[in-house]
């Protein structure tokens, strides 16, 4: 992770905690796929849990091969082709989400944010998934700016429909976690969210992200 500082005996590993007096944002706390600000977005992730709430602490997950299938075919046509420019300046730069955090998981997680969070990387909004050949939309809330070629208010509009489309309950699966278990997921073809319903409790979770392959 380019902004949250990995375990000291184990770099590649990231402890994701959440405090009991947490009070501001989460780690996660929006639908989204992981680390789509970078060339080579992460192909998918794994997330064991070493500590969880005796009630809430869920993660919802969304099939963004159904998202997109399920589109009408002129939304479809006019999707395909397009490229949105995809950043982590709202949540990890200098002046995000994470830097004005001083109540959530900032205090507990060695997050950093920086200016490196204002690179752009540019991905298609359709992409097709290089094992199955199938098409899945790939924007997501927390790191999509706007459309290439288009002004962040040009785009919005249209970006606010797809991201609620994206996560509807249809396409949607919830993980109840439990002390040991482990979730491993497709970040090419799946948006998920942790949700934060467990105020009072500690929550601590260990993540591993492999790298993934330009979208095309």
């Amino acid at each position: 992770h380019d902004f949250a500082v990995g375990m000291p005996d184990y770099p590649e590993i990231i402890r994701v905690v959440r405090l009991p007096d947490a009070a501001g944002a989460n780690f996660g706390g929006e639908w989204h796929s992981d680390v789509t600000y970078q060339e080579r977005p992460a192909l998918g992730s794994v997330l064991y849990a070493v500590e969880v709430p005796p009630r809430g602490g869920d993660t919802l997950f969304a099939n963004q091969y159904m998202a997109y299938e399920t589109l009408s075919e002129g939304m479809r046509d006019m999707l395909d082709g397009l490229k949105a420019v995809h950043s982590a300046a709202r949540t990890y730069g200098v002046n995000g989400r994470a830097a004005q955090d001083t109540t959530g998981y900032t205090r507990s997680m060695n997050v950093r944010p920086d200016e490196k969070a204002e690179e752009r990387a540019l991905h298609p909004v359709v992409r097709t998934h290089p094992e199955t050949g199938r098409k899945c939309l790939f924007v997501n809330r927390s790191f999509t700016e706007r459309f290439e070629n288009m002004s962040v208010e040009e785009s919005q509009p249209l970006l606010e429909y797809l991201y609620r489309h994206a996560s509807g309950e249809i396409f949607t699966c919830r993980f109840r976690w439990e002390r040991g278990s482990v979730a491993f997921w497709d970040n090419r073809c799946v948006q998920h969210h942790a949700l934060t319903d467990y105020a009072g409790f500690r929550r601590e979770m260990h993540r591993a992200t492999i790298t993934g392959e330009r979208p095309h």
